[in-house]
């Protein structure tokens, strides 16, 4: 059985085939650049569940094919919970990881650590060819930090400390992060579902 991450994001990519491959299931995960290329929605929502529904949707509908779809980003308190669903373009269309994470620090820099609590957000999304649709929601709380560590991860990772952890995501190994990363939890909690996509095939 073939599943459709709908994601152009290929670290993430290789986030979820990992994750999808140590719990056992031998399902042949597919990224955007494995299939024929389509114009990828616009992420319209004003939640990761919307979004994470969009970009599902969009894929069963032009491949076929089952499709998991998440919309990820950082929460931080003293922000109003900015970024939120724009964390991947707060700095603007076409902005780099560096860039959105460089503006997240200048606009907390005067913030005292108590107070720069946040967390990463996913909300996953399963769409099944016949219409079923499934979608959860998983974080992952801790601290911004007032500088970057670390070289693993990607996006807002260097700047992220996770409750219990002294280091930051980007400082993690990918099994520590997969162990309690919002992305890690939101998969382990779909399994089921993927495991019945198995089961079907």
């Amino acid at each position: 059985m073939k599943l459709l991450i709908a994601s152009g994001n290929a670290k993430k990519v290789v986030e979820l085939r990992r994750l999808v491959a140590q719990a056992g299931l031998s399902l042949d995960v597919l990224g955007l650049s494995d299939v024929p290329a389509y114009d990828e929605p616009a992420e319209t929502g004003d939640t990761f569940e919307a979004n994470a529904l969009i970009k599902a949707r969009a894929g069963v509908e032009v491949t076929g094919l089952p499709t998991l779809a998440d919309d990820s980003g950082i929460e931080v308190d003293v922000l109003n919970k900015m970024p939120g669903v724009r964390s991947a373009r707060w700095a603007g269309p076409g902005s780099s990881d560096a860039d959105n994470l460089e503006l997240l620090l200048r606009q907390i820099t005067d913030v005292e650590p108590a107070r720069r609590r946040g967390r990463f957000v996913c909300a996953m999304a399963l769409v099944r060819p016949d219409g079923t649709e499934e979608v959860l929601r998983r974080t992952m709380e801790g601290v911004v930090i007032d500088a970057p560590r670390g070289t693993n991860g990607f996006g807002y990772d260097p700047i992220f400390v996770t409750d219990g952890h002294s280091v930051t995501n980007a400082e993690l190994s990918a099994d520590d992060k997969d162990a309690v990363s919002h992305r890690g939890q939101a998969v382990r909690a779909m399994l089921p579902l993927l495991a019945r996509l198995e089961e079907q095939s």
